[in-house]
């Protein structure tokens, strides 16, 4: 077996391109080769087709652009890697690492793996990308309604914000708020609400020595206790694991 590692793109329109290289990446698939990509590389085998239908991954900062462009390929951008058999995609510049690593436990075996592992001091075990990414909410929907009630919340997201409460303030029915709502921003407005929350945690954690407790109620929490499984559900992390591996403040 073969194998086809299209690079991520580090300048320009990644779509203005895609189209070129459809034909012969449809051939290579056909022929068995096994279709690798790493960051943006993702749009070149989605612009093939290749990713219809398939779980895939790319870089979390090119997530919107990726699943507005190519709606039919279920896109985790959670996910460092995502091997899918014949397809294998990886997220940002550096996952070629993972990606590497992955190729490597393919054609050569586990043993081989570990040994390349321990050799460039890498960790072979799997990450994931939400450690790194950055909640950005998408404000270009056009939905005004929607958008009035983002702004809002971006100024008072710890404040006891009810989905009801902002229902009320958009102007909107209920039920045509939370659907609304959920198709310009992709999240539920509790889901929405608690991700704002938790990317403000985020930065606390990193760059104050305040306690876990402290920033719960700082963000919006009251219970600690429900801080923490909320952060761990959306981080994969508990908040303490989170600070040791991502403080840059002295005092943390």
């Amino acid at each position: 077996m073969s194998a086809l590692i299209l690079p991520p793109s580090l300048h320009g329109d990644i779509l203005s391109t895609a189209g070129i290289f459809k034909a012969d990446l449809q051939k290579l698939y056909g022929d068995g080769v096994l279709m690798c990509s790493v960051c943006a590389g993702a749009f070149l085998l989605a612009e093939a087709g290749l990713l219809d239908g398939r779980t895939a991954t790319t870089h979390w900062d090119l997530a919107n652009q990726f699943e507005s462009s190519y709606p039919d390929v279920e896109l985790n951008v959670e996910r460092m890697l995502v091997d899918d058999g014949d397809l294998i995609t990886a997220g940002g510049v550096m996952a070629w690492i993972d990606l590497g690593l992955k190729l490597v436990d393919r054609f050569l075996g586990p043993a081989i793996m570990l040994k390349t592992a321990k050799f460039l001091l890498v960790d072979p075990g799997e990450r994931e990308q939400r450690f790194y990414s950055v909640f950005s909410p998408s404000l270009s929907h056009g939905d005004s309604a929607v958008l009035k009630v983002q702004q809002w919340l971006q100024s008072g997201f710890a404040e006891a914000v009810t989905v009801k409460e902002m229902t009320e303030f958009s102007g909107l029915s209920g039920r045509t708020f939370i659907r609304r709502f959920q198709q310009a921003t992709g999240f539920s407005p509790s889901e929405y609400l608690q991700h704002l929350r938790i990317g403000k945690a985020r930065e606390l954690m990193e760059l104050t020595s305040q306690s876990v407790d402290q920033i719960a109620w700082q963000v919006g929490y009251q219970d600690p206790g429900a801080f923490r499984r909320i952060f761990h559900k959306v981080m994969g992390l508990t908040p303490r694991d989170y600070r040791a591996r991502f403080a840059i403040s002295s005092g943390a």
